[in-house]
C-alpha cells in the first residue's frame, strides 16, 4: 500500500522539482543510487520497470527506503498495462509513471488513489488525461517537443501541470529553458545517474549533482 497520498506525492514533485529515474539488476546497487539522490535533496525517485523480476528488486528498495529513508517516496514508471500497475502498487508503489496514455491503468491507480501520471505528445491526449485525473502529465519524449511545446500548452491550458522526461539536461540552461515553459518538474534518467564504461556508479557525483539541480531550480523560483 502507497504510503503517501497523490495529493503529497503531487506536492513533492512540485516543491522538488526533479524526479530522478533509474533500474538496475542489483539491490545493493540501487540502494547506494536511492541513497544518493536522497543525501542530495530527492524526495522521490521513479524506478523504471525494464528488467526481469524488476518488481523483486522494487520491492527490496522500497522496504530499504521506508525504513532508512524517511520521506523518500517511491514510485515505478515504464508500467505499460494496469496488470504490473497493480502488482507495484500491492508493493507500496506511490505513484505510476506510463510511457503511453492507458485508460486501464488510470483506472486501476483511481480505484487506489495513487497518482498516475501517463506520457502523452498531444493537446488531445492531455486533456483526455487530465479527464481521467492525472495531476501531472508525463511530457514524453521530451527532447522531442522541446519547451515551446509546453509554452504552447500552458496557453489555452494554464491549469496542465507537465513532467518533460527524456533529453533534459542537468545543466543551469537546460533546466531554465523548461521552467521559464512553465513545467512542474523534471524526470531526469541518465543524464542524473550514469554508470561509467565498467558499469560502476560515481556515488559521490550523483549526490552532488542531485542537489545542484535542486538548488539551481530553487533559484529560478526565487
Amino acid at each position: 500500500m502507497a504510503q503517501f497520498t497523490r495529493i503529497e506525492v503531487a506536492q513533492v514533485m512540485k516543491e522538488t522539482g526533479i524526479v530522478p529515474l533509474f533500474y538496475h539488476k542489483d539491490v545493493e546497487v540501487s540502494k547506494k543510487v536511492l541513497k544518493a539522490c536522497y543525501d542530495g535533496g530527492a524526495r522521490l525517485l521513479e524506478f523504471t520497470s525494464r528488467g526481469d523480476f524488476a518488481f523483486e528488486i522494487f520491492a527490496a528498495l522500497n522496504k530499504y527506503a521506508i525504513v532508512e529513508l524517511p520521506g523518500m517516496i517511491l514510485g515505478v514508471g515504464s508500467v505499460t498495462d494496469a496488470a504490473a500497475a497493480s502488482l507495484y502498487m500491492q508493493l507500496g508503489a506511490n505513484f505510476i509513471v506510463t510511457p503511453v496514455l492507458r485508460e486501464d491503468i488510470a483506472i486501476a491507480c483511481n480505484r487506489r488513489k495513487v497518482l498516475w501520471s501517463p506520457g502523452c505528445g498531444t493537446l488531445t491526449e492531455i486533456a483526455r488525461a487530465e479527464e481521467l485525473g492525472c495531476e501531472i502529465v508525463k511530457l514524453f519524449p521530451g527532447d522531442i517537443y522541446g519547451p515551446q511545446f509546453v509554452n504552447g500548452i500552458k496557453g489555452p491550458q494554464p491549469w496542465t501541470s507537465i513532467m518533460p522526461t527524456g533529453g533534459v539536461s542537468p545543466t543551469a540552461e537546460n533546466l531554465k529553458s523548461w521552467f521559464d515553459a512553465g513545467v512542474t518538474c523534471v524526470g531526469l534518467g541518465s543524464k542524473l545517474i550514469k554508470a561509467d564504461a565498467n558499469g560502476n556508479f560515481d556515488i559521490a557525483k550523483i549526490e552532488s549533482l542531485t542537489r545542484e539541480c535542486i538548488e539551481i531550480i530553487k533559484g529560478f523560483r526565487k
